[in-house]
């Protein structure tokens, strides 16, 4: 596959990402919500804190998603492994792990003042599992793209 219908298809994924993100936080999220409140009417008091604590961990990740159409754009141009490109996987590390830790540290926050329950903190822990996992990997990557640019420009120069 060219470089250029590869970049068309990751980016076509990107909007697809963005497009699900979008319906998950505005309309999944605050239904999911309002479903609870109408049953137990009693936690009504909790909806307002989530649905902002939730809503404040999109941002993370479509910053993220900025960053990957602008690598995804670097490859449609040929310049997979630049170290711009190290960069941004870099920003996508901390992105990732910042989310996590906002979120694990938000759902603690939340059971001290009595708005959450335990077996959700736990729960949470598979998201903050993903969000370090992503991180992670992306720190991987970025080291890895920086190597190649590295190569690549001591390559350009003996030729």
């Amino acid at each position: 596959m060219e470089q250029k219908k590869l970049a068309g298809w990751l980016k076509l994924i990107v909007i697809g990402i963005a497009v699900c993100a979008v319906y998950i936080y505005a309309v999944i999220i605050p239904g999911y919500g309002q479903m609870i409140v109408a049953q137990a009417p009693e936690f009504g008091y909790c909806y307002l804190p989530w649905l902002i604590f939730i809503s404040i961990t999109a941002v993370p990740i479509f910053i993220a998603l900025f960053f990957a159409w602008k690598i995804f754009a670097n490859i449609g141009n040929d310049r997979s492994f630049c170290k711009e490109n190290a960069g941004y996987l870099k920003w996508i590390s901390w992105l990732a792990g910042g989310d996590a830790a906002y979120f694990f540290l938000g759902n603690i926050v939340l059971m001290f003042l009595n708005m959450n329950h335990p077996g959700i903190v736990l729960f949470s822990l598979i998201v903050v599992f993903a969000g370090t996992a992503v991180s992670v990997a992306s720190a991987a990557l970025s080291h890895l793209v920086l190597k190649a640019a590295l190569l690549q420009e001591e390559s350009d120069l003996t030729v």
